[in-house]
C-alpha cells in the first residue's frame, strides 16, 4: 500500500519550551527515540484507522473512546538535533528538537474547517446522529488544550503550496534517492525559525504588491501567523513526504521549486516581470502534473 499523497511542514520545538506534565512524556519519548521518519505516514494511517473502529463515533484520532487524548499518542514525536538545522542569522536550540505529531489536534482543526466549508447535506451525511453546534464544541476544546496554542503539523495533499518554499534556503535541500515504494526516500529541508519568519515576511511584502491580500499573500499571511507560536529557537521543516512517490529520480534530482520560487521574489524586488513569468512557468509545468494526477484519482 503506498504512503499517503501528504506533504508537510513542520515545527521542531526545544524540549525545554514544554511544561509538565507533557515535558516528562516528551522526554520519555526521547529517551526512546521517537518515531522513525520513514515510518510517520504509516504511523498517522494507522491513528486513523485505529479511531475508525471505536464508539462513539465522535472518537478522534489519537483519542480514547472516553474522549482523553491516548498516552501513546502524546509519546508520538520526531526528534532532532539542532546541529542538523542549516542556519543563516538566527539560533536553534538548546536540543533536542521535538516535533509532536499532533494528531488529536490536528484531526479537531480539520474537522473545524470541515464545518465551515461543507454543505448540511454532507455535514449531515457524515456527523450522523451529532450536531454541528457539538463537534465544533469539542473541536474548539482540543485545539484550546495545545500548549502553544497552534499544531506543530500543517500538511497538504498532491502538492506543496508555492509559498512554503519562500521559508527554506534552496541550498540546503536533503534528498535521498530509493525506490518508490521505499519510506526512506525522501526530498527534505529545514530552517532555524528565526530565519524562516524573516524570509516569509519579505516574501509576504512582495507578494502583496503583486497579488494583494489575496492568493499567495494569505498563504504567507496565515504561515506567518503559524510560525508565531512557537519558541524563537525552533526549527522549521519542509517535507514532500508521500509526494516521493509520485516523481521518479531525475525529477527527485533536478527539481528547481525552492529556487524558482526565491527567483520569483528577487525578480518582484527588482521589477522584472519576465523573469517572474519565466519562473512561474516552470513551476506550473512541475506542479501541474503532480495537479493531474489528482484529478485522476
Amino acid at each position: 500500500m503506498p504512503r499517503p499523497f501528504v506533504a508537510y511542514l513542520r515545527v521542531y520545538e526545544p524540549l525545554s519550551s514544554f511544561e509538565e506534565p507533557l515535558a516528562g512524556l516528551l522526554r520519555g519519548a526521547v529517551e526512546a527515540g521517537g518515531l522513525d521518519r520513514a515510518d510517520v505516514t504509516a504511523r498517522e494511517r494507522e491513528v486513523w484507522l485505529k479511531s475508525q473502529l471505536y464508539a462513539p463515533p465522535s472518537t478522534l484520532p489519537g483519542e480514547l473512546p472516553d474522549g482523553r487524548p491516548a498516552p501513546s499518542s502524546l509519546r508520538d514525536i520526531l526528534v532532532i538535533d539542532a546541529a542538523e538545522v542549516p542556519t543563516d542569522q538566527a539560533e536553534v536550540g538548546p536540543g533536542p528538537l521535538v516535533c509532536p505529531l499532533d494528531l488529536r489536534a490536528r484531526s479537531a482543526a480539520a474537522m473545524v474547517g470541515f464545518l465551515a466549508a461543507s454543505s448540511p447535506t454532507l455535514r449531515a451525511e457524515v456527523l450522523l446522529s451529532q450536531t454541528p453546534e457539538n463537534v465544533r464544541q469539542k473541536a474548539t476544546s482540543v485545539l484550546a488544550d495545545l500548549p502553544s496554542g497552534a499544531v506543530h503539523v500543517v500538511s497538504t495533499t498532491w502538492t506543496v503550496p508555492l509559498p512554503w518554499f519562500s521559508l527554506v534556503d534552496p541550498a540546503h535541500r536533503h534528498v535521498v534517492t530509493a525506490t518508490r515504494d521505499d519510506p526512506h526516500r525522501q526530498v527534505y529541508w529545514r530552517v532555524a525559525m528565526g530565519d524562516a519568519r524573516r524570509r516569509v515576511e519579505r516574501a509576504r511584502t512582495l507578494a502583496m504588491q503583486t497579488f494583494g491580500e489575496v492568493g499567495p499573500t494569505k498563504v504567507l499571511a496565515d504561515t506567518a501567523r503559524w510560525l508565531a507560536n512557537f519558541d524563537d529557537r525552533s526549527a522549521v521543516e519542509l517535507d514532500y513526504g508521500g509526494l516521493v512517490q509520485l516523481l521518479d529520480d531525475k525529477e527527485l534530482v533536478e527539481d528547481t521549486s525552492a529556487e524558482d520560487v526565491h527567483a520569483i521574489l528577487d525578480a518582484i524586488e527588482a521589477s522584472d516581470p519576465t523573469q517572474v513569468g519565466t519562473r512561474f512557468e516552470r513551476l506550473r509545468s512541475f506542479w501541474g502534473d503532480l495537479a493531474n494526477r489528482e484529478q485522476a484519482n
